[in-house]
């Protein structure tokens, strides 16, 4: 990804959705801010797509643009709604899978 392209967004207004596209079958992310402190990505997924459980060594923030997912932290599962967050603890394992099509914000914090 070119690292000027997030430079665009600045000082303008923008529709957090249009920013990315679903792609059939397919999970799609667009990194918006990418810095040594945290990052900010928008995410698509196609419904039934997910990511296979995994671990991170950071605090994460998931926020639900539209649609619905299944996110499980630590075996315990969770379902979120346009307009509904959650965190995602440093080093536990966690899991998304796409109950609907769905559009997400990820948050990573790295300090």
């Amino acid at each position: 990804m070119d690292k000027k392209e997030p430079k665009q967004l600045i000082a303008k207004a923008s529709n957090v959705e249009s920013l990315i596209e679903y792609q059939e079958g397919s999970v799609v992310s667009r990194t918006i801010i990418d810095k040594k402190t945290g990052t900010v990505t928008l995410f698509a997924f196609d419904e039934n797509q997910g990511l296979s459980e995994h671990t991170a060594p950071y605090d994460a923030m998931v926020y639900i643009l539209e649609g619905e997912v299944e996110v499980t932290i630590s075996g315990q599962p969770i379902t979120l709604k346009q307009g509904e967050m959650t965190i995602m603890p440093a080093n536990e394992a966690h899991a998304l899978t796409a109950k609907t099509k769905f559009k997400m914000l990820l948050t990573m914090v790295k300090s």
